[in-house]
């Protein structure tokens, strides 16, 4: 049942960007692997100016970190002659490490292009000695090798006149001017080289209405063009992660890790540490394993010298990936994300079809034995290379030698099974109350830009026992009433209004006690940051106040509640550009405003353990120099219940019910519907 699940929420993640065909979309979900190539006019530099190395910032950004004056940057094109890129090479290393795609810089930060363009004379072939065009060059050479050719964007440009002036974090706004100039090096990119498999946008701050024109330019011109997720405001067909992160489990909607080689760069450093090649490349396969264990694509970088020379550590690092590629490959290419709602020690899982591919990526486990709990299913064949198999009921118990670990070489446990393996269910939901805090999430990555992106959460999924199910009951709040939802309840899906029902008061607990009302800031940091404990708390009088702030810059509220017992109660909160709740500690609600949203109120239900409780608000602030805040009781806390009698009784032992907004605008933006909860109507026998 969870397999459909997850099926129908690609699908759906799918079809509501209606864009990408079917075959690119499953095509890309398919590869796992490609080459990231970052290279450019910085490359010539190496990480150096004026002869010392440059050790803030990535050496791609040089220009801004050094800094490096505009016209001193830009005269370096006068002697540019990478005559040692040879892309024939490169795809050739890119087969050879066992990658499906090549994805080049057309164009960084710094402005120059290594196409030829009618744009800009500040281009590899009109401004530099070497008059060549290495996008068409790498086109031609992937189309040669067999591989998807991809291009990756910069939305900031630091040459161009009109676009905003260069800053330190790369995601300023995009002018007018530069929007048009974009547009037209997009029609450029995409009809003269053939067919692009993915376009890679990077930084930059776009409105959603440039985000959305760039989008639907980019599939009328190439509709099986995969767009990436910093085009920003959830205009994309996959989500990326930030530089070298990855997520904590499977997302519901297609995902990518971009890694570069070090963390600390992107672009070649001349005076970059590298040591043990295989060590690194050992640390890039355990990479790649638990990406396609969670379903995402890896793609991991290289930067080529100013010659266009590969670094020799690089092309060491890939071949020995193609070469356990080349053994284990069957786990990774075409494979699903591990069947398991758990992380392992002893390592990870993919499957596909019948088969159970166990990656032997992490540390050994003490008594020697992987033990697996998969109810429904039967142990055909193990491997037989490394483990001994044994089946006690549900539970598959593997013994490993510790020598399977003790070799450089990550091993995988092929088990084939009696039919073919789906998602496991979560943990059984035992109440008879299916809410936010007991279901399991549904998950993408919803973003404006790059700094204002997060787990969200697009749908929830519970699994519970009940023989018979008739009725059920949908409770909410005014927050929520006059959405459309789609419940789906087994395989039967139900598109529901969540109307004005009956009403009911949530009044608060006699004995429930309020403390005073703090406030910790500024904290500059992404939206994607993990809580943080906060120092220097301030009480603050009002409830409802304003603050002077800088773009970047959130502030944190913070109250004690004392408990009778355990109770949910209802608030008011307002934020602006963003905002999350937690409650003793535990995130229960976050998500991004609308774009530019200076002030939003909203209730949230949050519950209450007995005794002491601390609730913290994050208010997130993107853009704004004021940040508005509100946190209090509600004011009229009310709920509603809308009574659902399903058309037909619904018999048996389990069932899994799905709660999604009907017809998202996106796909990845966060449902809100942490308040709503789903009340399961026994039936009298």
């Amino acid at each position: 049942m969870k397999q459909f699940v997850f099926l129908l929420c690609l699908l759906l993640a799918h079809a509501a960007q209606a864009q990408t065909s079917d075959a690119a979309f499953r095509q890309w979900q398919d590869n796992k692997f490609s080459m990231f190539v970052h290279f450019g006019l910085y490359s010539e530099l190496g990480g150096v100016w004026k002869g010392r190395p440059v050790t803030e910032g990535y050496s791609e950004q040089i220009m801004a970190f050094a800094p490096v004056p505009k016209s001193e940057y830009e005269a370096l094109a006068t002697h540019f002659n990478p005559a040692h890129f040879n892309a024939d090479s490169i795809a050739a290393l890119a087969k050879r490490a066992g990658m499906r795609s090549v994805i080049l810089t057309g164009k960084h930060h710094d402005g120059f292009c290594l196409f030829r363009t009618k744009t800009t004379g500040y281009n590899l072939h009109d401004a530099s000695p070497c008059k060549r065009d290495l996008v068409k060059e790498t086109a031609e050479a992937c189309k040669r090798a067999g591989l998807n050719f991809g291009l990756y964007f910069s939305l900031i440009d630091w040459h161009y006149p009109y676009a905003s002036p260069m800053s330190s974090h790369n995601a300023d706004f995009i002018t007018p001017e530069h929007h048009e100039y974009t547009k037209a090096q997009l029609k450029e990119l995409l009809a003269n080289y053939g067919p692009v498999s993915e376009l890679w946008f990077d930084m930059g701050s776009n409105t959603p209405e440039q985000s959305k024109e760039l989008y639907e330019l980019v599939h009328r011109l190439q509709p099986s063009c995969m767009v990436s997720g910093r085009l920003g405001n959830d205009r994309y067909d996959f989500c990326v992660m930030e530089d070298n992160r990855y997520p904590d489990a499977t997302l519901q909607t297609p995902w990518q890790t971009c890694a570069s080689m070090f963390d600390e760069t992107w672009g070649y450093r001349s005076w970059q540490e590298r040591k043990d090649a295989d060590g690194k490349a050992k640390e890039k396969i355990r990479a790649l394993i638990n990406v396609a264990s969670h379903g995402g694509n890896y793609l991991l970088n290289i930067g080529p010298n100013g010659q266009g020379n590969v670094v020799p550590f690089e092309r060491e690092v890939l071949e020995n990936i193609g070469k356990w590629l080349g053994r284990y490959g069957y786990a990774i290419y075409g494979s699903k994300p591990s069947p398991f709602n758990e992380d392992f020690n002893w390592g990870t899982a993919t499957r596909n079809g019948k088969q159970l591919y166990l990656f032997l990526s992490g540390s050994y486990p003490k008594d020697g034995k992987i033990t697996l709990h998969m109810p429904g299913y039967t142990l055909e064949k193990g491997d037989g290379k490394m483990a001994a198999y044994l089946q006690y009921g549900d539970e598959i118990v593997l013994t490993v030698p510790a020598s399977a670990y003790k070799d450089s070489l990550i091993h995988v446990l092929t088990l084939d099974f009696d039919k073919e393996i789906m998602p496991l269910p979560a943990k059984e939901t035992r109440s008879a109350v299916l809410s936010a805090h007991n279901a399991t999430p549904l998950c993408s990555y919803s973003g404006i830009d790059y700094y204002t992106n997060y787990k969200s959460t697009v749908g929830y999924v519970w699994n519970f026992n009940q023989i018979l199910l008739k009725q059920l009951d949908l409770i909410y709040t005014l927050q929520e009433a006059g959405r459309s939802v789609d419940l789906t309840i087994d395989d039967t899906t139900y598109n529901l209004t969540l109307d004005e029902g009956k009403p009911q008061k949530m009044t608060p607990l006699p004995g429930t006690e309020w403390g005073e009302l703090y406030l910790y800031g500024p904290e500059k940091g992404s939206f994607n940051d993990s809580p943080k404990e906060k120092k220097e708390w301030k009480k603050v009088a009002e409830r409802n106040g304003t603050i002077a702030c800088k773009p970047f810059e959130s502030y944190w509220l913070m109250q004690e509640v004392e408990s009778p017992r355990a109770q949910r109660i209802m608030v008011e909160i307002g934020a602006g550009n963003g905002v999350e709740v937690c409650v003793n500690g535990k995130s229960v609600m976050k998500h991004l405003n609308p774009y530019r949203c200076t002030f939003r109120k909203e209730q949230v239900i949050l519950p209450l353990k007995k005794g002491s409780n601390r609730i913290t608000i994050r208010l997130y602030n993107r853009f704004e120099d004021r940040l508005q805040y509100l946190f209090r009781p509600a004011e009229t806390p009310v709920i509603y219940r809308k009574e659902v009698t399903l058309p037909e009784m619904l018999n048996g032992k389990s069932h899994t019910v799905t709660i999604r907004p009907h017809n998202p605008v996106s796909p990845h933006a966060d449902a809100e519907l942490s308040n709503l909860r789903i009340r399961l109507r026994r039936i009298a026998m």
